[in-house]
């Protein structure tokens, strides 16, 4: 039965993820930065954003504390597993792909955090309450594909944000360590609990002590590793560009179809890993305090910088520098090879590494859900939500690795679709609002606010 599923996954995968909608997302990418006049150029301003509070705006968490839950949320085992799964499955090329969705999405991870400021409401318990569902429902008047969308996050964060998460480090700890799959799980299990139930400041302060820690020593171990190897690191990087567009096949020699596969599965993982176009960290940018909706837009842009640009070349160049690419190995076991090549610090960094990405994902993707969850059937069933939360990430320990992974791609594209709609059709708002408050020097006026917007 489960190899049923996971063949049907495969098979719809094949359709979802094929080129319409490759072209669709990165195609929105590129429309979204021409629109936007390139606006990859201001991340200075929106690092320095990050890191100050704006006390003039309205909001539950701090700017900071937004970017640090969205970035929990997106550094996990996409940055890791999935880039090496991607490099397993579509040759070395697929890391450029890769980080060339991370520089081009950040011009969509702007425009869907600005709208999701824009429309966001007050709840009933007095807390905001935003992301595509309500910008589909406000911004556009389509309340029906607003609820598809939060029925997509609540269904996709038990796959990209729990089960892919918690299976990833249970059986890596397994792996590195001889830990039971089960104990692994458990104790997950047990940490999510404690943390999420206290709801989006408990999550964003262990969020902003986690986050910064566990990028730095990650980054810092990486960069340890490529100077080790440095003399093959030049042509490790010309292998990356020259097989994304010849299509090099992970286990040597060329496919007719290699580079399509680099395409396919660099922007999927691409898009696993950053999450830009797919509409899920916008719902926590909502939540920010802040005085108009390009400010915070500005910050939760320099997530997908941080997370793709940054980490997950990292990542694919120890992968591909390490050559471990080329014997067969796959997914978590192929990141282990590669960071054995560093005795004893190298495993240190993968497991030190992949337990923080993880369990701050599965915090972050709680809050995804949580506020999806609120949306379909209102505060009453969160509680609901968190319990089951906690239960799936036992689950997800245990279950089979393909599954998981081919559930994860699934629900992401459904998840996309109509975020995609929303950010095409509604581009000129966003052009509107970058023009009066970033391209006319007006970024420290202050909207009217969600006040006048409560959502029964």
């Amino acid at each position: 039965m489960l190899l049923w599923i996971e063949n049907a996954l495969n098979a719809a995968n094949g359709v979802l993820w094929g080129p319409p909608m490759l072209i669709m997302l990165f195609g929105t990418h590129l429309f979204l930065t021409v629109r936007l006049r390139f606006i990859q150029r201001h991340l200075g301003t929106a690092v320095r954003l990050s890191l100050k509070r704006d006390e003039a705006g309205g909001g539950d968490i701090s700017p900071f504390g937004a970017l640090t839950t969205a970035l929990a949320a997106t550094v996990g085992t996409g940055n890791i597993v999935g880039v090496a799964t991607a490099v397993s499955l579509g040759g070395p090329g697929a890391v450029l792909w890769m980080w060339l969705t991370g520089v081009f999405g950040i011009s969509t991870k702007y425009a869907e955090a600005l709208l999701s400021v824009k429309y966001r409401v007050k709840g009933p318990t007095g807390a905001m309450a935003g992301g595509p569902m309500y910008v589909l429902e406000r911004g556009l008047g389509w309340k029906w594909l607003g609820v598809l969308f939060a029925a997509f996050t609540v269904v996709a964060s038990f796959g990209i944000g729990n089960m892919v998460q918690a299976n990833a480090l249970s059986h890596l700890l397994l792996e590195n360590t001889g830990a039971p799959l089960w104990a692994s799980g458990l104790v997950m299990s047990l940490l999510t609990g404690v943390v999420v139930l206290g709801g989006i400041k408990s999550i964003a302060r262990v969020c902003q002590a986690l986050v910064p820690f566990m990028a730095l020593f990650y980054i810092v171990g990486c960069l340890v590793l490529l100077v080790m190897f440095a003399d093959t690191l030049p042509e490790t990087v010309a292998l990356i560009v020259k097989s994304a567009f010849t299509g090099q096949a992970a286990a040597g020699g060329f496919l007719g179809a290699g580079m399509r596969e680099a395409v396919r599965f660099g922007i999927a993982r691409g898009l696993f890993s950053n999450e830009s176009g797919m509409g899920s960290a916008p719902i926590v940018a909502a939540a920010a305090q802040t005085r108009n909706p390009v400010r915070q837009a500005l910050v939760s842009a320099s997530g997908t910088f941080w997370d793709t640009v940054v980490i997950c070349l990292m990542t694919g160049l120890v992968i591909v520098n390490s050559g471990k690419w080329q014997e067969g190995f796959q997914g978590a076991k192929l990141s282990h090879e590669a960071f054995a090549s560093l005795p004893v610090m190298g495993p240190v960094i993968l497991t030190v590494g992949m337990a923080t990405f993880v369990f701050s994902t599965i915090l972050g993707w709680s809050y995804y859900g949580e506020k999806a969850c609120e949306y379909l059937a209102g505060a009453r069933s969160v509680l609901f939500y968190r319990a089951l939360w906690t239960v799936a990430v036992l689950a997800g320990a245990l279950v089979n690795l393909p599954l998981v992974w081919s559930f994860a791609d699934f629900a992401n594209a459904l998840m996309a679709l109509p975020n995609l709609v929303a950010l095409l059709l509604l581009s000129g708002v966003v052009v509107a609002e970058t023009r009066k408050y970033l391209w006319e020097g007006n970024l420290d006026a202050e909207d009217a606010g969600p006040e006048d917007r409560k959502r029964p």
